[in-house]
């Protein structure tokens, strides 16, 4: 019988303590084909791939998908802490809402302003903060820290989003930090979020990474989330 913890994960492989979280499951894959020593795939189910392998310092490390937007991964999250999840990185994408960032820029979480709908619902607080020693080792390796916004929506209808956005002190807006923070806080884990920049939008028209370059930066993103993991752990 399926353990009612895990009803939309169902582990395949064990899991690891230390995991990575992309939303793109094909962005898992390539990810742990890259980090990992003969991975072996978690969870198939639902279409949110993930796999669990030996990493480089020949300790477990798992890389999960969330699937987009925060009740998708709140479910994931959830379950990975019943199964044993206690250091999680978000490997993620973002838009950069001011000048002064290029795409495929690497950044961390230093703060996330959640204006999602989970969030909310799970009781946070309108502004979040990452675990402090992951966000430093992910600053340490090279990422700029920068101010997150989360939203529900990617295409969001109100022409003055963005505006309101930078108010209220955000830099770049992205769709599941603010969920994994709140989760991360009510279930005394520890999570921190690498974003890569693949839009810009403070001139207020869409400038989007190249489709080629957006698996070289998810892959540039699980690099430094791992690296931050290893330096927590090694």
């Amino acid at each position: 019988m399926t353990d009612p913890a895990t009803l939309h994960l169902r582990p395949a492989a064990p899991l690891a303590e230390r995991v990575l979280l992309p939303g793109d499951p094909h962005r898992a894959l390539t990810v742990a084909q890259a980090l990992l020593d003969s991975p072996k795939m978690f969870n198939h189910n639902r279409g949110l791939w993930g796999y669990t392998g030996t990493a480089r310092d020949g300790e477990p490390l798992t890389v999960q998908a969330t699937g987009m937007g925060g009740p998708s991964a709140a479910i994931v999250v959830e379950e990975l802490i019943d199964l044993g999840a206690r250091s999680l990185v978000r490997i993620g994408t973002c838009g950069a809402l001011r000048e002064g960032f290029a795409l495929g820029e690497l950044l961390a979480a230093e703060a996330v302003i959640g204006t999602d709908g989970t969030s909310a619902a799970l009781g946070a607080g309108p502004r979040l903060a990452p675990d402090g020693p992951l966000t430093d080792a992910l600053i340490e390796g090279g990422a700029r820290a920068v101010t997150v916004l989360t939203t529900d929506l990617f295409y969001d209808p109100r022409t003055d989003a963005p505006k309101a956005w930078l108010e209220e002190g955000a830099d770049v807006v992205e769709m599941e930090a603010a969920t994994l923070l709140a989760i991360a806080g009510r279930r005394d884990v520890a999570a921190a979020v690498a974003l890569g920049v693949t839009d810009l939008l403070a001139a207020g028209d869409r400038e989007r990474i190249p489709h080629a370059d957006v698996e070289p930066l998810g892959l540039t993103l699980g690099e430094a989330g791992w690296a931050a993991l290893e330096r927590m752990t090694g």
